[in-house]
């Protein structure tokens, strides 16, 4: 049994209200954030990306599908990779049920990754996914939005992810995030907001659900106890591999 205090209603309900003015707090510094998230400024983005969809080739304007707000998920899914990666895939889990409130909110929502679209498609049949995923194969798109990086940035330790150098000699190629973009009436677009490592979390309602639970995470790990939701049935969890992104030197703790 978990080593709590066992005190009355009275005391328990004492020490809820004290809690209480804590969340309070929270929520208050939240919105403040917010607003200050929406009061950045943005970059034109005046490069002519071009994504393989199932659809034929199309420019990062026609990711839009005639919204003026897109929301992308950068996905771990490497050009050699057979399977998405496991923390990745925890998060993807959350993603159709938002779609038609974000659709009906002027937000399309879509996830971006370097592997084939062939690849993609498979991994998402497997995993009965329905959000647009499109592949970024033969574009700059991974590697300018600090997601991905070649040998040489690694090796060198010129890599950037969540605003801070990489650690030199670090071997994971891909990593992930979530960019947010603005198409203006004109077909400009415009680079409003980017976020990687711990930023992405509140997007996993598993987590905020968890965090209410009486064990919380439970974690011995980041996402230790994360798996790929048909694979649950064949043993323990194994560690998610956004999880060395998440505790790296420079990365670990807050998103900003």
């Amino acid at each position: 049994m978990l080593q709590h205090s066992i005190v009355s209603r009275e005391e328990w309900i004492a020490a809820r209200r004290a809690h209480l003015a804590r969340e309070k707090a929270l929520f208050q510094l939240r919105d403040a954030v917010n607003a200050e998230r929406q009061a950045l400024p943005w970059v034109r983005v005046d490069k002519p990306y071009a994504f393989d969809t199932p659809h034929g080739r199309r420019s990062l304007g026609d990711l839009f599908a005639g919204r003026s707000q897109l929301i992308v998920y950068h996905f771990m899914l490497a050009t050699d990779w057979e399977a998405g990666c496991t923390g990745c895939s925890f998060l993807a889990d959350h993603l159709d049920g938002a779609l038609p409130h974000l659709e009906h909110h002027d937000v399309t929502l879509a996830a971006v990754s370097r592997a084939p679209l062939p690849r993609i498609e498979a991994y998402k049949r497997r995993m009965g996914w329905r959000f647009p995923w499109v592949s970024s194969s033969g574009s700059d798109f991974n590697f300018d939005f600090d997601v991905s990086f070649t040998r040489e940035q690694l090796a060198s330790g010129t890599a950037t992810y969540n605003f801070e150098p990489l650690p030199a000699g670090m071997d994971m190629e891909d990593l992930h995030g979530l960019s947010a973009f603005f198409r203006d009436e004109s077909g400009a677009i415009f680079h409003t907001y980017s976020t990687y490592a711990r930023g992405v979390e509140e997007i996993a309602g598993t987590l905020m659900i968890l965090d209410r639970a009486p064990k919380g995470r439970n974690e011995t790990g980041t996402l230790s106890f994360v798996r790929r939701h048909d694979e649950y049935q064949d043993g323990p969890a194994s560690a998610s591999c956004c999880s060395t992104a998440t505790t790296l030197p420079h990365v670990q703790g807050d998103a900003a």
